[in-house]
């Protein structure tokens, strides 16, 4: 899905020559003059600006990128990675959370459990997912359903794409921060491989709530941080105008994220970011939770939940080195 109606301010160079490129096409077809060498010009001069653009993106060109209203969501890759998908509604405490998805699905044939954080593609969607923002009963309902994919031995995929947890009223009448530290808890000792891809957002505890996985991946133009950019730039500069500078303080970028342990691996996403081709981006996504899960189930259980508790235990670990005269 190559879309180019949003525009992000740094992308506004590749939409001038894709624009001149459009002119020149429709002026060869109306007037059926041969201006085929400056369209090819122009296609050479599009793709080395799109390389030098895309391959150094700083920290706040990739929240954009993952906040990009066409990007896909995790409907959209349960679509294309997993067939029979048959989604499952509620907590069984208060109601459904329609912010978390969850259902069983196959992965070229073998069942598995898809847990997955979605937003809306409208205001009315969005008010009905609110804005991918889960409350405690989302929470819940992935418990339970990790719960009954441990007992019928399948594998869990979480999908992972949300500002954060809800913070309103209700949702912390109905224990918000508890229903997330009981998914942490409970997570860390499920007796089935579980991965975990960032594809978008990956928002503090509302993220982590179903992130306590043994491989956890994300995609190059997602992050993953405790606190959004805004957010950061509001506490420390008192201006929420200075999330760019945020962006660059918190270290939240998947490179970053890989060298901090906080991520296992980054996975590649079509040029320009995952919206410009839906299909190739989930093949990549694929690809990923295939060899993760291959490679997962290959251990014993005790094997399987001892190297999950050591992962998140060994994050945050540092040496502290003193200076001696």
């Amino acid at each position: 899905m190559d879309d180019t109606t949003y525009t992000l301010e740094f992308e506004k160079p590749l939409r001038e020559l894709e624009k001149q490129l459009i002119t020149l096409q429709h002026v060869s077809d109306e007037t059926k003059v041969d201006v085929s060498q400056e369209i090819k010009a122009i296609e050479s001069k599009l793709e080395l600006l799109k390389a030098n653009i895309y391959s150094d993106l700083s920290p706040w060109q990739r929240v954009q990128l993952c906040r990009h209203p066409k990007r896909p969501y995790s409907l959209d890759y349960i679509e294309r990675i997993f067939t029979d998908f048959e989604e499952l509604h509620g907590d069984r405490r208060f109601k459904d959370d329609p912010a978390i998805v969850t259902g069983t699905g196959l992965l070229d044939g073998e069942p598995v459990m898809i847990i997955g954080q979605q937003k809306g593609r409208n205001t009315k969607d969005n008010l009905k997912r609110n804005f991918g923002c889960p409350n405690p009963e989302g929470y819940r309902k992935a418990m339970r359903l990790m719960q009954m994919a441990e007992k019928f031995n399948m594998p869990i995929v979480t999908l992972v794409d949300t500002p954060g947890a809800y913070p309103g009223i209700g949702a912390e009448e109905r224990h918000v921060a508890e229903a997330i530290a009981v998914n942490i808890r409970d997570m860390s000792t499920l007796k089935v491989p579980i991965v975990t891809i960032v594809i978008g957002e990956g928002g503090s505890g509302g993220a982590l709530g179903i992130a306590v996985a043994d491989s956890v991946m994300i995609l190059e133009n997602s992050y993953y941080s405790v606190i959004s950019p805004e957010g950061c730039a509001a506490i420390l500069w008192k201006d929420r105008a200075a999330a760019p500078q945020a962006a660059e303080a918190l270290k939240f970028s998947p490179s970053n994220l890989k060298e901090f342990g906080v991520v296992d691996g980054i996975i590649s996403e079509p040029a320009g970011g995952a919206h410009r081709d839906y299909d190739l981006a989930a093949k990549n996504l694929k690809k990923e939770i295939k060899s993760n899960l291959t490679r997962l189930k290959k251990l014993s259980t005790k094997s399987l939940l001892d190297k999950r508790y050591k992962k998140f235990r060994n994050m945050g670990i540092f040496e502290e080195i003193t200076e001696t005269n």
